[in-house]
């Protein structure tokens, strides 16, 4: 049975597609308009994703009525009352003769998560914005059973929390909270105490105190805005520490945990928080709302789905460009490599990825005025997995989605991917997860004494990643960066 899963009308609209268990294409909707955050589908992903048959069922990640109910009962009449944010309307387009199945939003991650790992029993932790009405949801998972035992419900969000300080620091709520965790790290946590006494119930789990879905306005009009940052992200590790330590109680028997929705994009909570409970850890590489595109097929399908790869986009064929990318290394270039199928999820890992020799004192600066990004932002190692407990203290045994920082032990040798703090968003590389991209770094690395590079996204600020041959010469047209 070919099941086609669909997120849109919310933001970061995207499409999957598995038949029996394989999964054969997923992808985002903004790669092929072109505009960032893409809320809507479009006639490009939707062919591409037809071009791997007609499917037998269509899935969508959330219930649009609930979802109207609470947007009613939050005081958004105009999203509530409107009809053109129903899935049914906007589908029509493409699949006017086809019935829609419709799962829930928070279990839509909770199968994107569960159904794509290795466990065969896990504790399943959810945290997000918002869903329908969730916000928070707990689930053990054993065998193929997903079963709910716990809910914190509208408007007690974590996330809206986060998105709230995001708009606060003058950033782009919903897009851009990655960018205050990387401001986090230049200040101080001293409004910590009371952001968690002006905003937080800590009797049981979490509640919020107020409703922060239309923000915090000035709050602490006077304070420095890296120390409202470094205190927005020590006070959602401690809600995130009670979080999973209640968790434990709840299923003290059960080793392994898969955690999804958007806040398991923290990587600087990643780190301080689970592997102090958890030993196996699972976190898709698209944990948000994009992956729960995956995730409604899977929950649809109602067992484990074959991951084996987040390479499930856009392909480039050819063979990885290697020889010319260990050329522009020897000269000292920082250069584009867009090859193969493209990362489903927010984070390049080798096949659209923008590297650069790492060990350069001036390089970091050099790709943020490439990129257009605020100087202080910090950039990603793609390391070989072997060497990588080496150079930095990784909290897990590997981490070949970024999904954790690490402690670089050797900083001064490889200036352009510490952070001010001197960590690193680590990428282990394993001639499993990626070859090309493995040999690549393995002959740098042979050629060098540097087992490592420099890696981010091959995409400039506000911009969606590279997809295919014509965005990479645009690309290389426009930046006059040489793409491979």
């Amino acid at each position: 049975m070919k099941i086609l899963g669909i997120n849109c009308l919310n933001h970061d609209s995207a499409i999957s597609v598995i038949e029996d268990g394989e999964i054969l294409f997923a992808s985002h909707s903004e790669r092929y308009s072109r505009i960032k955050n893409d809320k809507y589908l479009n006639d490009e992903i939707v062919e591409e994703a037809l071009s791997y048959g007609i499917p037998d069922k269509i899935v969508y990640y959330e219930r649009p009525y609930l979802k109207k109910l609470r947007q009613a009962y939050a005081g958004q009449w105009s999203r509530a009352l409107s009809e053109s944010n129903l899935p049914g309307v906007h589908l029509s387009r493409w699949f006017n003769d086809k019935e829609i199945h419709y799962i829930d939003h928070h279990k839509s991650h909770a199968a994107a998560g569960y159904y794509t790992s290795s466990f065969d029993e896990a504790a399943i932790v959810v945290i997000d914005a918002i869903g329908e009405w969730d916000v928070c949801t707990v689930w053990h998972g054993k065998k193929d059973k997903l079963k709910r035992i716990k809910s914190i419900r509208y408007p007690h969000s974590l996330g809206i929390f986060y998105s709230a300080m995001t708009q606060r620091l003058g950033l782009k709520p919903c897009e851009e909270e990655y960018i205050l965790m990387g401001m986090s790290a230049w200040g101080e946590p001293k409004y910590k105490n009371k952001m968690l006494e002006d905003f937080f119930d800590t009797g049981s789990m979490y509640r919020l105190k107020k409703n922060l879905h239309k923000g915090v306005g000035d709050y602490i009009p006077n304070g420095k805005d890296f120390d409202i940052a470094a205190s927005t992200q020590s006070s959602t590790e401690h809600i995130l520490d009670i979080v999973f330590m209640n968790v434990k109680k709840m299923l003290p028997q059960v080793e392994n945990l898969v955690y999804m929705g958007g806040v398991s994009l923290n990587c600087v909570a990643n780190s301080s928080i689970l592997p102090k409970y958890y030993s196996n850890i699972w976190i898709m590489p698209n944990p948000g709302d994009a992956g729960s595109s995956l995730g409604c097929a899977a929950s649809y399908y109602g067992k484990k789905i074959n991951w084996k790869t987040p390479f499930l986009g856009k392909n480039i064929p050819g063979e990885y460009p290697v020889k010319g990318a260990l050329d522009l290394l020897d000269r000292g270039k920082i250069f584009g490599i867009a090859s193969g199928r493209a990362e489903f999820g927010p984070r390049a890992l080798g096949n659209r990825s923008l590297l650069a020799d790492p060990r350069g004192h001036e390089i970091k600066d050099r790709v943020n005025e490439i990129k257009k990004r605020q100087k202080f932002r910090p950039f990603a190692p793609a390391v070989l997995e072997e060497m990588a407990h080496e150079i930095f203290d990784i909290p897990v045994s590997s981490v070949p989605y970024m999904q954790f920082i690490a402690k670089c032990k050797f900083p001064e040798k490889y200036p352009a991917i510490c952070h001010v703090d001197n960590t690193s968003r680590v990428q282990t590389v394993s001639k499993k997860d990626n070859l090309g991209f493995y040999n690549l770094i393995k002959e740098f690395y042979n050629r060098t004494g540097c087992p490592l590079l420099l890696n981010t996204s091959l995409n400039i600020k506000g911009q969606p990643i590279v997809n295919d041959e014509n965005d990479a010469k645009e690309f290389e047209k426009f930046y006059n960066v040489p793409v491979l």
